[in-house]
């Protein structure tokens, strides 16, 4: 995409990161993006912000890189539910995965409020620690 256009629009349309209604009264979002948004638009922010939340874990969690892949998985699931300091709050959870203990980490991420909130997603993200033994 030619980088000068992209620079121009992004004059042009101005900022916002929350929806507002642009000079025709419709709901807008970002550059001048109307809203509702298609699945393709919503897809390709789900990857951005994965990406996002997965650097941040990879930095925070020093151990990160080493985990085994569901485990990983389940991690990045939680943080983009919770926050990363959501899930650095799980600090018995964090400390079994670190010594590789996935029985005791599922068993303490679903000791949680978390787990008490949303149960179903719980179990099944947790469930990925045991996929893990």
């Amino acid at each position: 995409m030619n980088e000068r256009l992209i620079e121009m629009l992004k004059k042009d349309e101005g900022f916002k990161g929350s929806p507002y209604l642009d000079s025709l009264g419709k709901m807008t979002i970002g550059y001048g993006t109307l809203l509702p948004i298609d699945e393709i638009e919503a897809e390709l922010l789900l990857i951005h912000r994965l990406n996002l939340v997965q650097s941040e874990l990879e930095i925070r969690i020093d151990f990160f890189e080493s985990l085994p892949e569901n485990i990983k998985i389940a991690l990045t699931n939680m943080a983009y539910q919770l926050g990363v300091r959501g899930v650095l709050n799980f600090k018995n959870m964090l400390n079994a995965l670190k010594n590789g203990d996935y029985q005791l980490a599922y068993e303490e991420a679903l000791n949680s409020k978390w787990a008490k909130q949303t149960p179903n997603r719980a179990k099944r993200t947790a469930g990925l620690f045991l996929k893990s033994i």
